[in-house]
């Protein structure tokens, strides 16, 4: 029906599944592994197979998805595009502490404190009651590390961090944390904002950077483990 409204209708439509695409892909609610197949997900946005294809393309331009011999799937970043995404991400967390820090020269503001103590609020609430692992616990986490870092007072490095995390976010979705590593990461999060609050931005940084550095290992195992799985599926597939 909405291909028969003419052109003036498709773009928004297009657009409209381009978004909610988007966000399921994100949120982990389509399967990292899945095919992207146009028919399933005409079905599921209720609209016909063309603006389910024009989004897809806008999102394989956006590099969001990539086409593999059989169909599209969800981008999967390689072992070594994945450090060094991870590479960015301690230096744009980083260069938030940096930019906080004041020199004799030239002194710059802290934190934006009301911020922090929000973000710490957040996570003793999670201490009591942890976010069940998935898509949920992934935002709150990134969530966390861009509040942290656009508190320090540059919103541009937030976006850079926001972006980063779109590349990264398809590995992590599919990492399902013990219940120990939850409860190191709340432990982790608290002691941060806390060091924050306090005024000790080098003891901070020191346990951000050790924090990232733990969850750089995590992910590179996931990642290893679902390209041995894409292996093993394109093995049965042929």
């Amino acid at each position: 029906m909405a291909d028969r409204a003419g052109p003036a209708k498709r773009v928004p439509l297009a657009s409209r599944v381009y978004d909610e695409l988007r966000r399921d892909l994100a949120t982990g609610e389509l399967a990292p592994t899945e095919r992207l197949r146009a028919e399933r997900l005409a079905r599921r946005y209720g609209v016909s197979r063309t603006p389910v294809r024009e989004a897809l393309a806008r999102l394989q331009a956006d590099g969001l998805v990539q086409r593999h011999s059989d169909g599209l799937y969800l981008y999967r970043p390689r072992l070594n595009e994945l450090d060094e995404l991870y590479e960015l991400r301690i230096v744009l967390e980083s260069r938030g502490f940096q930019r906080t820090a004041s020199s004799v020269h030239a002194p710059t503001p802290g934190h934006d404190l009301p911020t922090v103590r929000a973000e710490l609020a957040r996570w003793l609430r999670y201490r009591d009651a942890p976010p069940e692992p998935g898509p949920e616990l992934v935002a709150a986490d990134e969530q966390f590390h861009t509040e942290l870092l656009r508190a320090a007072g540059n919103s541009a490095l937030a976006e850079a961090l926001t972006a980063m995390y779109l590349r990264v976010r398809p590995v992590r979705t599919m990492d399902m944390p013990t219940a120990e590593r939850v409860a190191a990461m709340t432990a982790e999060h608290i002691t941060i904002a806390e060091q924050v609050l306090s005024g000790d931005t080098e003891q901070a940084l020191r346990t951000l950077t050790a924090h990232l550095d733990s969850s750089r290992a995590h992910v590179r195992v996931r990642a290893e483990q679902a390209i041995a799985f894409t292996k093993l599926g394109r093995a049965v597939r042929d």
